[in-house]
């Protein structure tokens, strides 16, 4: 099978531009992994289902094993490890860590940045709209409550400190 001819993508990833030339096939999850060198985000299934690959591409959580990197040209993304401010940790991290929201930690990056949307679109959200946020979202190891009870400190930590 002959290689496709490679093309010129620029990506904006947690503020800093990347310009690479990649092939028109590739994944935005393997790009972010294997050329941007972001291992945060993590390949679960290949077929969409789990949301460990989610980031957040142009301020919307997306499956990032749904993409191909042509297609983020000129995109601002956002992955997990965008999300802290050096060693700060961002709220919704702290609060998975104090509410034992994660195990394994395999699906926690596509959780907390699938809960960073909904909590930057709506504030105070209700368990019921927490739930549904995450819904694209597999854990095989906590059972959910407890990340539920993360994202609810988190939004309580936030609305505090007014930020979002």
């Amino acid at each position: 099978m002959e290689a496709l001819p490679k093309k010129k993508v620029s990506v904006k990833i947690n503020g800093v531009v990347q310009t690479r030339e990649v092939e028109p096939r590739l994944l935005l999850v393997d790009f972010l992994r294997d050329v941007a060198g972001l291992t945060g985000t993590h390949v679960g299934c290949d077929t969409s289902i789990c949301g460990a690959c989610t980031v957040i591409l142009n301020g919307t959580a997306v499956k990032s094993c749904t993409v191909l990197t042509v297609q983020a040209d000129g995109a601002d993304l956002l992955t997990i490890e965008g999300l802290a401010h050096g060693e700060k940790l961002h709220p919704l991290q702290e609060a998975f860590w104090e509410c034992h929201g994660l195990q394994c930690g395999f699906c926690t990056p596509g959780m907390i940045l699938s809960a960073y949307q909904l909590l930057k679109r709506n504030p105070q959200p209700t368990e019921a709209e927490i739930r549904h946020a995450l819904d694209g979202n597999l854990c095989r190891c906590t059972g959910y409550q407890h990340i539920v009870d993360a994202v609810q400190m988190a939004a309580k930590w936030m609305r505090r400190k007014g930020r979002r």
